[in-house]
């Protein structure tokens, strides 16, 4: 009986990023110790049947905390933005979960070992992003040379969410967390407290970036205890690019001592001449390798 589980959810448009997640995770030999569960949020009935026989159960996203219709008219896509703060209840014969948001891929199984033991004892594993090379982490508008209007990720959904001014400044300047990337166990309290301050988010704030703004309340306001993982276990390539070492032809950080990167996760897109690396795959990108060259890549798993 397996005891661990990598889930994702996708609908049809992302399709083939899901099935290569897939093909990246039973790339290594330690797959077969490890569930794969997938919630389906619009999938076509050809896309499930493909990938029914490569995972271990699928089963359809709901609206597992009410939301106006209004907000969710053609947008089914978005109960990945809900039904990830409830996959014990969607896969409930597991005692640690690994979410994996469809557009990110595994590059190195240590990676997931890791967040399954990031995720002990109640603990949450995750990842924030900002490192080494990381030059923006926060938005600022000034005026008249000393007066800063703030727009920091969490600070911009925490007012439009209308959680509290209190609250809002609590995480005005906490390093945000990227909830693509994330491990549990089941009976960790920290499910209630992510889908309480869902709850609270959803209410008055846009659906997209709800579960985001719930992890880190429940991160830094809340407190709940929280296993911090490198950047290269969720290695947003929008934010920073990677760099490629054509010896062992594999990515890595782009900063000493190079890390192998973990999980190479494409959210925002990568972009070139308009087309966004996710939904069209035949787009490549300027990158250097370690030996300081530049090579046209794709970021995606098997490109």
């Amino acid at each position: 009986m397996k005891k661990n589980v990598i889930v994702s959810l996708a609908d049809s448009n992302y399709f083939d990023l899901l099935n290569e997640l897939i093909d990246s995770i039973k790339h290594f030999d330690k797959n077969n110790t490890t569930a794969i569960c997938i919630l389906d949020a619009g999938l076509e009935k050809e896309q499930v049947s493909k990938l029914s026989s490569k995972v271990d159960e699928i089963k359809s996203a709901e609206w597992d905390i009410q939301v106006s219709s209004i907000k969710v008219r053609g947008k089914e896509w978005l109960k990945s933005q809900v039904s990830r703060a409830f996959l014990p209840k969607y896969f409930p014969n597991y005692d640690k979960y690994l979410w994996i948001d469809c557009d990110a891929w595994v590059n190195d199984w240590g990676t997931i070992d890791l967040y399954f033991k990031a995720c002990e004892n109640g603990k949450l594993g995750i990842t924030q992003t900002l490192g080494p090379g990381y030059r923006i982490m926060s938005k600022v508008n000034w005026l008249f040379g000393k007066i800063a209007i703030i727009k920091s990720q969490n600070f911009k959904h925490a007012i439009s969410s209308k959680i509290g001014i209190e609250k809002a400044r609590k995480l005005a300047f906490a390093p945000h967390v990227n909830i693509g990337v994330f491990s549990l166990e089941k009976n960790s309290n920290c499910w209630d407290v992510w889908q309480k301050n869902l709850d609270t988010t959803l209410k008055s704030g846009k659906i997209f970036g709800s579960e985001g703004l719930a992890i880190n309340m429940s991160i830094y306001i809340d407190n709940v205890e929280t296993e911090f993982l490198p950047l290269n276990c969720n290695w947003i390539a929008s934010n920073l690019l990677p760099k490629f070492d054509e010896k062992n032809h594999t990515f890595v950080e782009p900063y000493l001592p190079n890390n192998k990167i973990g999980i190479m996760h494409l959210a925002a897109g990568i972009w070139d001449d308009k087309k966004d690396m996710r939904i069209d795959s035949s787009v490549k990108i300027q990158i250097k390798t370690l030996e300081n060259k530049n090579v046209s890549k794709s970021l995606r798993f098997g490109h």
